[in-house]
């Protein structure tokens, strides 16, 4: 943990540290891990991302009943599942009755296994790629469902997406959300980064079987599959490299377009 918090401060000190700082706001105490509100930032027009709409998480088919419980009484009544369909059906979410659960599978249908994934880690710059062109051909259709929900959820109620570790497929959908509602890159960045910290124990018990697998090192291990600020601006490069824009991109792929972005601004900031 403490070689974590190390990195991640590294990267990008302040802001990290502010990001962590209200976790006891931010983190749901359940059972999984990286289950956050991205409630409470400041956007560069003086507003703030409202708290208790729009939350972010890794797996939840672990979630206790006294979990679920509590997902309801924050009115966790819409998921969007970013999980491939063998990898959902392995682990099935576990939700509060009368969920609207949507599986959005684009680009996670065939992940590497172990064996595939040791041969990514050897050959370098795995994220890269992730976050990258080659990543952002799915972009539209993994993150379509997603937006469509947040514009049209009951508004006494909140929003949940979530991946299988919550860091990667949610942190670009965090990312382009949190873009919409203005809010400054570096923050952006450090919501982002703060997974390292919320995935200690996940990655200590993923990069030592690696390391062993591969023959790498820990800390090679370690070095490949950090998240780094500049993996999201690689998202944010490709985006704008294939669609000229941001905005672009939303509104070709997404079918959100002005009117749509005033209505998220209108509906999670204040």
């Amino acid at each position: 943990m403490k070689k974590l918090i190390i990195v991640l401060t590294i990267f990008i000190p302040a802001i990290a540290a502010a990001q962590l700082a209200d976790s006891s706001k931010r983190l749901l105490p359940v059972q999984a891990a990286n289950f956050r509100d991205i409630g409470g930032y400041k956007t560069t027009d003086g507003r703030e991302v409202v708290w208790g709409k729009v939350y972010r998480s890794a797996a939840i088919d672990k979630l206790s009943d006294a979990d679920v419980e509590l997902l309801g009484k924050k009115g966790i009544y819409t998921v969007v599942d970013f999980r491939g369909t063998a990898e959902a059906a392995a682990a099935p979410d576990r939700l509060p009755k009368n969920t609207d659960y949507t599986l959005s599978p684009a680009g996670s249908e065939n992940l590497p296994d172990a064996a595939h994934m040791v041969t990514l880690l050897k050959e370098g710059n795995f994220l890269e790629k992730m976050y990258g062109a080659e990543g952002i051909k799915y972009a539209g259709d993994r993150f379509r469902p997603l937006f469509m929900k947040l514009l049209t959820v009951n508004k006494k109620e909140a929003v949940m997406y979530h991946c299988t570790g919550g860091r990667d497929r949610t942190g670009m959908a965090t990312a382009l959300l949190l873009y919409i509602l203005k809010v400054p890159q570096e923050t952006i960045e450090a919501d982002y980064v703060a997974s390292n910290v919320y995935l200690e124990k996940m990655y200590r018990n993923m990069f030592a079987p690696l390391a062993k697998m591969s023959g790498l090192t820990e800390e090679a291990v370690e070095k490949e599959m950090a998240l780094r600020p500049e993996l999201i601006r690689s998202f944010f490069k490709a985006i704008n490299t294939q669609y000229g824009s941001v905005e672009n991109f939303l509104q070709q792929e997404m079918a959100v377009g002005p009117k749509e972005i005033a209505a998220l601004r209108a509906t999670y900031t204040k």
